[in-house]
C-alpha cells in the first residue's frame, strides 16, 4: 500500500486483491479493517482518520503497520 507494492501487477488488480482479504480481516480485526478502508478507498490522511476512529496517532500507526503487513501476506500467499 504506502511504501511497498501488492503482488498485483498494476493498480486494478492490486484494488481487486485488496478488497478480496479485507473481507477476511474485517470479520478478525474491524477497527483496523475500517482503517484501512479509510486510508486506503477514501484517502483520509492519518490525522482525519484517526480523528474519524477516535484513536491516538500512535495507536493509528500500530494498526496502519499491522494492517498492511497482515493484508500483503495474505494477499502474496494467494
Amino acid at each position: 500500500m504506502d511504501t511497498f507494492a501488492l503482488a498485483a501487477p498494476n493498480a486494478g488488480d492490486e484494488l481487486l486483491a485488496v478488497h478480496e482479504v479485507l473481507d477476511d480481516f474485517s470479520a478478525q480485526y474491524p477497527v483496523q479493517a475500517e482503517l484501512v478502508k479509510l486510508r486506503y478507498f477514501i484517502g483520509l490522511s492519518n490525522e482525519e482518520a484517526s480523528q474519524v476512529l477516535g484513536i491516538s496517532l500512535s495507536t493509528l500507526n500500530n494498526y496502519w503497520n499491522f494492517s498492511r503487513a497482515w493484508l500483503f501476506k495474505q494477499i502474496r500467499d494467494k
